[in-house]
């Protein structure tokens, strides 16, 4: 088995979320909306589900409505809004430079469809001013959505400072927790959030199944249209297995969250020292004092990213070079240029991403290989300093 550290892209399956979902699969294939026995056993499915998932976050059940994923949970939160928000003559959405691409770039569509978007910058260290988004957001703002930890280069956002700007505007406030949810403490109220999305496979469950957190009372217009599911928020035939499976991981990430935190965070730090004592022009970016445990993000002088996750790659090491959405192009990460990261800082960052089932000797594995990788590569390269 290889070594993975890119557990901001997915997590592997917890065994008992697997287990549940084969079960669920093999015994209880009732359509949750069907009234007869088979599918009450569904439903019920759901309704537990949804529990350990409000557990989790400190939510109502029925304030959960489930999708398939993350992505679909930004879109329903953006357009959902904005749909039920066009009508009262506000049509203006607030959102930070360092958002993942499916709230920027639903952002871009609205704007198309003629609604003013005010983009906020980051400071260089990642993070976002509240004073900012004040100054950003005005009496047509429908929404301000600012990300809980950015899935790049960990930072946390101060999240409930911003939506007590945004509502003393009688603005919404939409928070993806992607990144944070069942790996640091979320809690919707703390947050003070209208709106939050998440996703089961960043937190050890099943790729396609995530949910909305919608405060009780927040009108909000569906982003699918069909039957009566979810309560009328959420047309289609719920994934019922992938929800099973998104509970189980709840439950799970909420016995073991401080644990797992505390020791991965370690690991992190022990990476992170590591690399920057063992390979010179090396650099930490963004805060480190307001990150997620597990995330790490550094820029290797004169060295071309893709080079080094290659290289790395064939001695059995899984990282990132930042979103996996975004994988396969060549453009440097938006988040580092909205940073106003120099250029060569931007095109030589790697990020490691570390979970609860990484070992101390896979770390020092990385440390072992690593240097001669990154000598082996500049000697080959005429990339300018990142400095």
């Amino acid at each position: 088995m290889g070594i993975y550290f890119d557990h901001n892209a997915t997590t592997p399956l917890v065994s008992a979320a697997l287990e549940a979902m084969t079960r669920t699969l093999a015994e209880d294939f009732g359509n949750a909306s069907s009234v007869h026995a088979f599918g009450q056993r569904a439903k019920a499915h759901l309704d537990l589900a949804r529990t350990r998932l409000a557990g989790l976050i400190g939510a109502d059940p029925a304030e959960l409505v489930w999708t398939a994923g993350g992505t679909e949970a930004d879109n329903f939160a953006l357009r959902g809004i904005a749909e039920a928000f066009e009508a009262r003559g506000r049509r203006h959405l607030v959102v930070s430079g360092i958002e993942h691409e499916a709230v920027l770039n639903t952002a871009r569509s609205l704007a198309r469809r003629g609604w003013q978007v005010s983009i906020v910058p980051p400071t260089g260290d990642g993070l976002i001013d509240p004073a900012e988004v004040a100054a950003a957001t005005t009496s047509e703002t429908a929404l301000v959505s600012v990300m809980h930890a950015n899935n790049e280069i960990g930072t946390l956002q101060p999240v409930a400072e911003i939506a007590a700007v945004a509502h003393t505007r009688g603005a919404l406030m939409h928070t993806d927790a992607v990144q944070t949810v069942g790996k640091a403490a979320v809690d919707v109220t703390t947050l003070g959030v209208d709106l939050m999305s998440l996703s089961a496979h960043k937190f050890g469950g099943p790729k396609g199944a995530g949910a909305l957190w919608i405060r009780r009372g927040t009108r909000i217009a569906p982003l699918l249209t069909g039957g009566r599911h979810e309560r009328n928020r959420r047309a289609g035939t719920e994934n019922v297995p992938a929800i099973v499976g998104l509970g189980v991981a709840a439950d799970y990430a909420r016995a073991s969250l401080g644990d797992h935190e505390r020791d991965v965070a370690a690991l992190r730090d022990r990476l992170e020292a590591g690399v920057l004592a063992r390979v010179p022009g090396t650099v930490v970016n963004g805060n480190t004092a307001r990150r997620v445990a597990n995330t790490t993000n550094i820029s290797f002088e004169r060295v071309e990213a893709e080079s080094l996750l290659i290289a790395l790659d064939l001695e059995g090491i899984a990282v990132s070079t930042g979103s996996a959405c975004s994988s396969g192009t060549l453009e440097p990460s938006h988040v580092l240029k909205a940073m106003r990261l120099p250029p060569g800082r931007t095109q030589g960052a790697l990020r490691f991403s570390l979970g609860p089932t990484n070992t101390a000797t896979e770390v020092d594995r990385l440390l072992d290989v690593l240097p001669g990788l990154v000598e082996k590569l500049r000697s080959l390269t005429r990339m300018p300093a990142t400095r």
